[in-house]
């Protein structure tokens, strides 16, 4: 069914290449290439009145639909890797949420035109965003305090996927859209997606469509990482290899003995299906709109690293032979022999309604509100027809917002209001059936004076509680407010500096989780007790942009946390005995410490037009880093690296073409239980034919071909839980179409 509809949308691509509609607009009335992209973008997610990020003490950053194509990926994480600040969970190529200055999953919020997501990637790695961008107009990213007003639950950040289906104002064109369609090497892999706005006096109807199927993807050795296969011949030195194979089912193989028999060249069971399709109805008047969107999205996707545990009765399951059908035909509904590897079959049906409007009542210059309701659910296959877990989170999310002008200040004030339950059925199910409430409140304001010189400021309340059905409830007040101060310079110089403090509330997970986690081979205890958790920020930051094409920024940040949670090594009770296994899998608790974070993002960029050659060039460059430090000594787990990101584009017209660099380095601060990881540097190069240069579609019309990780170098991210048995795809040949109509 997947491949049906991925070979319609692709086909539906080349159709809208060829149609007059297509090639209507010419050389003549439209732009040859899309313009260099600049570190300065209007942000509509901040709370408020809009603003660029050039005015924003706090690092946010927007990712344009071009460059959503540019980087692309199968998942939200890994598409936005490259940018300031941002790692990703990685389980392999069909699962990873962003992870921002360090923190990850239930500290940063993945919206989806400003609501929630109501999924349950944050409880668990291997669980895929309800979102990845492939249809997606905009995706912007706040960082830190810039992310306050979406409360406690943002304490890291917020990435919102902004998908257009509901449009505030009136198309230029009665017919719009855009349609994409690529073929990945490494994976052997078809994605495509096509949307078209159609705008008929006051309404307007949006589009959507989208698939992916990508087979296991080649990997540029062994699965294991050389540090644990070095550890696995440690432990093979001191103990019969049979015993061993029979006693520790997390090591089914042993380096040393049998090389032939480990995982290498392909990584099995990493495969993944994507289908979405949406459409949105909007109304659009001169001072006020208002529309309704749905969207349908079903995902099926293996499990890699998972099969290495629990998995030890089936001889060949680790067999080059088997994984080489496996990438022939990964249909798990059909039950072809062999195919006994763990899958997620997953489902998402959601509504979104959003209106807002241009007030003149006193103080109140605009209203907006948005509602979400959607309902998740997700299978865990053991093999073809044998469902384990199930997984169900469905709910509703609403959020007002009334925009407020009090002489010289501006602001807004609102309300948002979560109401989800989350539940889980079968052997593996690690957590009960949770019910969640949170309504929360919010100020903001701003001022800025002639001189340059601003202040902005907010607070928020947020009531939550967890009800669980086995454990009982547990209740919140939670309370959030941020002050800073900012100048601006008539040179281009912006300084500003802010201070914040943020409570969150334990998710369900971290409350109530009791059982064998087998996607990330843990036996998790949540702990009923937990406090919120409140971290102190302060931020600073410095940038400049002249008139010589010349810019650059830093944001350096402390955060100290007051009982910040996490998952580690621990010992609990089964059968009255005090254990540190289970099931042969070990015991990991959440716990409750201080901790402190530090880093920043380093960021630069230069534009040159008529340069050298002939072409318009644009070079950019950008280092991360972030350390913590728990009170009573070691790290937190999972830290992303040092990690060193730069590219430099140039554009003839014509044609385009451009290099990217990445060098992350060793991860040797880590958590306990964890193995250092080693660093990697990374070689990407791009090109294009801009099709509408000949006359053929609208700005951003190309075709495209680029190469991912030249070298085939070995990829592993510190911050996935399974760095060390799923590294990062290899080389990777990407061709393919992009059209603007």
């Amino acid at each position: 069914m997947t491949s049906r509809i991925l070979r319609r949308t692709l086909a539906a691509t080349l159709l809208v290449g060829a149609s007059p509609l297509a090639i209507a607009q010419n050389a003549d009335t439209a732009p040859a290439t899309e313009a260099p992209e600049r570190l300065s973008t209007v942000i509509v997610s901040g709370v408020g009145p809009q603003r660029e990020t050039d005015e924003m003490i706090g690092n946010a950053s927007a990712v344009t639909r071009g460059e959503i194509v540019e980087r692309l990926q199968a998942t939200l994480g890994n598409t936005l890797d490259s940018e300031p600040g941002v790692s990703t969970t990685h389980f392999g190529q069909a699962a990873s949420r962003p992870v921002l200055r360090g923190l990850g999953a239930e500290r940063v919020l993945v919206l989806t035109n400003g609501i929630g997501v109501i999924d349950a990637s944050a409880a668990s790695p291997d669980h895929q965003v309800a979102g990845d961008g492939i249809d997606a107009e905009k995706i912007e990213i706040l960082r830190g305090p810039a992310a306050l007003a979406y409360g406690g639950q943002a304490i890291g950040g917020v990435v919102n996927v902004i998908d257009g289906l509901i449009v505030e104002d009136l198309p230029d064109e009665p017919v719009s859209g855009e349609a994409y369609g690529a073929f990945n090497s490494v994976n052997e892999g078809q994605e495509g997606a096509i949307k078209g706005r159609f705008t008929t006096g006051p309404f307007v109807l949006a589009l959507s469509a989208s698939a992916r199927d990508f087979d296991n993807y080649d990997i540029p050795g062994f699965a294991e990482s050389s540090r644990l296969r070095a550890l696995e011949a440690l432990e093979g030195d001191d103990h019969d290899h049979e015993e061993e194979h029979a006693e520790d089912e997390d090591h089914d193989h042993e380096a040393h003995d049998h090389e032939d028999e480990e995982v290498r060249d392909t990584l099995e069971n990493s495969f993944v299906e994507t289908e979405s399709f949406a459409g949105g109805l909007s109304w659009v008047g001169d001072s006020a709109f208002a529309g309704i969107a749905i969207r349908r999205q079903t995902s099926n996707y293996g499990l890699p690293g998972h099969s290495h545990a629990h998995e030890h009765g089936h001889e060949d399951e680790h067999g080059h032979e088997e994984g080489e059908d496996h990438d022939e035909d990964h249909d798990h509904e059909e039950g072809e022999e062999g195919e006994e590897n763990p899958f997620i079959d997953l489902e998402q049906t959601r509504y979104d309604f959003r209106g807002g409007a241009d007030l003149n009542i006193g103080p109140f210059t605009r209203i907006a509100g948005n509602i979400s309701i959607a309902d998740y659910e997700h299978t865990e296959f053991e093999a073809p027809g044998e469902p384990g877990t199930k997984y169900e989170s469905d709910g509703a999310e609403g959020r007002v917002e009334l925009g407020t002008g009090f002489g010289d200040w501006e602001g807004a004030i609102g309300v948002q209001i979560l109401d989800k339950t989350l539940d889980a059925f079968g052997d593996e199910a690690f957590i009960t059936k949770t019910d969640t409430v949170s309504t929360g409140v919010f100020l903001y304001q701003t001022r800025e004076w002639a001189n340059g010189f601003g202040v902005e400021g907010g607070l928020r309340y947020d009531s939550t509680e967890l009800d669980n059905i086995v454990a009982g409830s547990r209740e919140y007040d939670l309370f959030s407010g941020s002050f800073g101060v900012h100048q601006h310079w008539e040179n281009g110089w912006f300084v500003g500096g802010q201070i914040s403090l943020t409570e969150r509330a334990p998710n369900e997970s971290e409350l109530f989780a009791d059982g064998a986690h087998l996607a990330t081979e843990q036996y998790e205890v949540g702990d009923n007790t937990l406090d919120k958790e409140r971290g102190l920020n302060l931020e600073g930051t410095i940038r400049w942009r002249g008139d010589t094409g010349f810019g650059f920024g830093a944001n350096l940040f402390h955060t100290e946390f007051d009982g910040f949670i996490y998952l580690t090594p621990g010992q609990t009770i089964d059968g009255g005995v005090l254990v540190d296994e289970i099931d042969e899998l070990p015991v990991y608790l959440f716990v409750q410490e201080d901790t402190s974070f530090t880093g920043g993002e380093v960021y630069v960029d230069y534009t040159l037009p008529a340069g050298p050659l002939g072409a318009d060039w644009r070079a950019e460059a950008n280092v991360d880093f972030v350390s913590s430090d728990i009170d009573s000594g070691g790290n937190v787990p999972l830290l992303p690296p040092t990690t060193f990101n730069a590219s430099l584009d140039g554009d003839w017209g014509l044609w385009k073409a451009g290099a990217s660099v990445t060098v992350a380095a060793d991860q040797d601060d880590t958590g306990i239980g964890e193995l250092p990881t080693d660093g990697y540097t990374t070689l990407d190069l791009r090109g294009a034919l801009s099709l509408a240069e000949l006359g053929f579609g609208s700005e951003g019309t190309e075709l495209f071909l680029d190469v991912r990780n030249v070298t085939d170098e070995e990829v592993r991210y510190a911050s996935s839980v399974l760095k060390d048995t799923v590294p990062a795809p290899g080389r990777n040949v990407r061709g393919g179409v992009r059209i603007v109509f």
